[in-house]
């Protein structure tokens, strides 16, 4: 045995140089392909082997963000480059070299991906990986989902879900002495029940919502993880989550089919989105063709997914920030309810209609200000499907990452940049939302701008004006407790704690 186990060591002190060299062979390729890729690019010299900047990415997102939009800022470029688990990125600081890539989403050019390992998490049927006619004729079936009649019944749908939540937080504040909390995880779990009502609501019962939430929150958690594909990673449970998550939504559009078939009117999105598709596949059998693409019950569950991630986490992150602007700035809070109070009373019995919603243009204006200060979703990956030149001495190289920064260009042309200022929107002599279109890229831009962001403008208006209507509120604020953080969508450090009392003798009902 000792004969055996001294020959194995020997066998090892053998391979050692071989397995040395062939390690620092792999670390001078590795290197040489990131500098031909780079090029002129700022970035750092040397990367680590394979893992590169992945473990500061996700120790701190913003400082590593803040970091690669100081590089492109300094070297005048308007791009840096990096490299993340043995990818080679481009991080895009410059509004018009952003619209490029927003502008040129096909397949021999950039593909939005949503995520750096987005098809992995979500799946290959996502709206997000399509192009061209196939991507056109899926939004033009889904138009019908965010129609004024549409929007009009989700407001009601919005409003009780909202009043329901804000009656649990000041049950809570008051149950806790009045002492401030965060509201960031209430907020995620209201938008997560309104998105569940105003999608699918009749579909759901009370344990297919539980399990939902849990299933969502796997989901969540492994978008921020290391993207590990094995049994026991949080990857791996996401991934299974989202699986889940998707037949759910399919047995919804199922059931939806069922009883608009039956003459039923539309209750929810997915009812006015199965509305005009049985209208398709109706026409389509009554000329002996195969039903349109697009209408299997799953993969219409995969498309809500997708409406379900782009509604979730950057609506809570919107709402935070909403309560802290309107918290530091006491002007803006006090015309916000002089508005609101003007067309609407939380006496009236009566949810606010949509005619009352388009009234209120300075709660609108403060929603758009809100949206361009703190851009819930901060970068936008794209990856070349092919060599693209970027600009004039630049080309993108053949499967890289692009990271398009809204933060960025959110602070680009603007006047003050820097400054909450709704009249930036509210000003008919200003009119910066037209002098600045380029520049406010927060639903991004191109044939994927987001086709809910009247109903994501909509939810925050509306949450707002419940809000300073029934609540009286008072930020904790604390050194840094603004700094935005990934969660991954920004959203305050602290949470945004907040202290709640109820404002009037008794809460609105409808």
């Amino acid at each position: 045995m000792a004969a055996e186990s001294l020959s194995g060591f020997l066998d090892i002190r053998a391979a050692a140089p071989f397995l040395v060299a062939a390690m620092a062979f792999y670390f001078l390729v590795e290197q040489l392909s990131y500098h031909r890729k780079k090029g002129p690019l700022p970035g750092p010299p040397l990367v680590v082997p394979f893992l590169g900047s992945v473990a500061h990415m996700i120790r701190d997102p913003a400082g590593y963000w803040d970091g690669q939009a100081a590089r492109a800022k300094k070297s005048g470029a308007g791009l840096a480059a990096d490299f993340l688990v043995g990818r080679f990125i481009v991080f895009i600081r410059d509004s018009e070299l952003s619209q490029r890539v927003f502008a040129n989403v096909r397949p021999d050019a950039f593909h939005l991906i949503g995520h750096p390992f987005g098809k992995k998490l979500f799946g290959e049927h996502n709206l997000i990986y399509m192009f061209g006619e196939d991507h056109k004729d899926l939004r033009r079936r889904i138009a019908p989902n965010f129609t004024p009649r549409a929007l009009s019944t989700y407001a009601a749908l919005q409003q009780r879900v909202i009043l329901a939540h804000l009656r649990r937080w000041l049950d809570r504040s008051a149950a806790e002495g009045g002492r401030a909390f965060p509201i960031r995880v209430p907020c995620r779990d209201m938008n997560l029940e309104t998105s569940q009502t105003v999608f699918v609501g009749p579909y759901l019962t009370g344990e297919a919502r539980r399990r939902f939430e849990r299933d969502y929150n796997l989901f969540n958690v492994g978008l921020m993880a290391l993207p590990v594909d094995l049994p026991g990673f949080a990857f791996r449970r996401a991934r299974q989550g989202v699986a889940r998550l998707v037949r759910t939504l399919g047995e919804c559009a199922r059931e939806s089919k069922a009883r608009m078939r039956a003459g039923g009117e539309p209750e929810c999105l997915v009812d006015y989105w199965m509305q005009d598709t049985l209208r398709e596949i109706e026409e389509a059998a009554s000329a002996g063709r195969p039903p349109p693409a697009h209408t299997d019950d799953e993969e219409i569950g995969g498309f809500m997914f997708d409406f379900l991630f782009a509604a979730q986490d950057a609506s809570t992150s919107s709402l935070c920030w909403a309560v802290s602007a309107l918290d530091s700035h006491p002007d803006v809070l006090a015309r916000v309810r002089a508005e609101v109070a003007a067309v609407w009373s939380p006496e009236s019995g009566e949810p606010i209609t949509a005619e009352k919603i388009q009234a209120m243009r300075y709660t609108q204006a403060v929603a758009r200000e809100v949206v361009r200060h703190r851009p819930p979703a901060t970068l936008v990956p794209h990856i070349a499907g092919e060599a693209f030149r970027l600009t004039e001495w630049y080309t993108v190289p053949k499967g890289a990452i692009v990271f398009p920064s809204v933060y960025e260009s959110s602070f680009q042309g603007f006047p003050e940049a820097e400054k909450f200022d709704p009249e930036r929107f509210f000003s008919e002599s200003r009119r910066e939302d037209v002098a600045f279109k380029r520049n406010f890229l927060a639903f991004g831009a191109g044939p994927h701008q987001c086709v809910g962001q009247r109903y994501a403008l909509n939810h925050l208006v509306l949450f707002m004006a419940l809000f300073v209507s029934v609540v009286d509120f008072r930020r904790e604020r604390s050194p840094g407790c603004d700094d935005p953080v990934y969660m991954p969508t920004i959203v305050p450090k602290d949470g945004c704690a907040v202290r709640l009392t109820q404002r009037r003798a008794k809460l609105p009902s409808f």
